[in-house]
């Protein structure tokens, strides 16, 4: 987020954003700080990238701070958010965006061990973070998950990644509606193809090479691309009206019905 410009949008604002340590995590968390948001981040395993995000929180002029957790476990979850409102003083804006996929030829050879690590931490963990946010969200709260427009159409080579997604989905809609009276809007962003460590992570070689080229613009977002759209969700000066939405910047894929 090099050549972005905050304009205070979400000044005073405390943020846990998971799976910042990297991509698009890391871009939404620049992104707050320069609009003047304290940010939490929670990572997995990678100690060096979470520092440099909160680096570059920092060097945004906000206060930062890095969580590791494995938010497959249900406490650490909890933990993580508690360790947040210490560290920030409260909670306004949760950014669920943490996720795991592997890429599976063969719907055969999909595991049980991976088809539950995946909905662990990409649905579940939402449930969790979410649920124990509900102790500090105040009216005006917000938050905001990470879907994926393979959760909108499918891929037959991330089943266990695509159904997690449809699910996180599903659970905006409905905690859209079951927050409505505490003031707490709950919105989604589910991106096309982006690129982030992720992918070459999990997908062969060959298929790094061409990823993305699918989409209409021919190519892969990069991660700054999208973090605008967290913005949008987090501020109240440009999404008050908005809940239960699904934002998705696909590169001009349209997705009827």
């Amino acid at each position: 987020m090099r050549d972005y410009v905050g304009r205070g949008l979400l000044g005073g604002r405390r943020a846990l954003i998971t799976g910042g340590d990297s991509g698009i995590g890391r871009a939404v968390a620049v992104a707050f700080a320069k609009e003047g948001a304290d940010v939490a981040v929670v990572y997995l395993s990678e100690d060096a990238d979470a520092e440099h995000t909160v680096h570059l929180v920092e060097a945004a002029g906000a206060h930062g701070c890095a969580l590791r957790a494995d938010l497959a476990d249900a406490e650490q979850c909890r933990r993580v958010v508690d360790l947040t409102v210490e560290e920030l003083g409260g909670l306004d804006l949760l950014v669920n965006n943490a996720a795991t996929q592997e890429v599976v030829e063969d719907f055969a050879e999909l595991t049980t061990e991976q088809w539950d690590r995946t909905f662990a931490v990409d649905i579940a963990a939402i449930f969790h973070l979410t649920q124990a946010a509900l102790d500090h969200l105040t009216p005006g709260g917000t938050v905001i998950n990470t879907g994926s427009v393979n959760g909108l159409r499918g891929n037959s080579r991330l089943i266990d990644y695509s159904a997690a997604k449809g699910a996180v989905h599903a659970l905006t809609f409905s905690l859209a509606q079951a927050l409505m009276d505490r003031e707490i809007r709950v919105n989604c962003v589910a991106p096309g193809p982006v690129w982030t460590p992720l992918i070459p992570a999990t997908m062969p070689p060959d298929q790094v090479e061409g990823f993305g080229s699918q989409a209409p613009y021919g190519r892969a977002a990069e991660p700054d691309e999208i973090a605008p759209s967290y913005v949008f969700f987090a501020a109240d000066q440009s999404s008050s009206y908005y809940t239960g939405e699904v934002l998705a910047p696909t590169g001009g894929e349209t997705l009827p019905g």
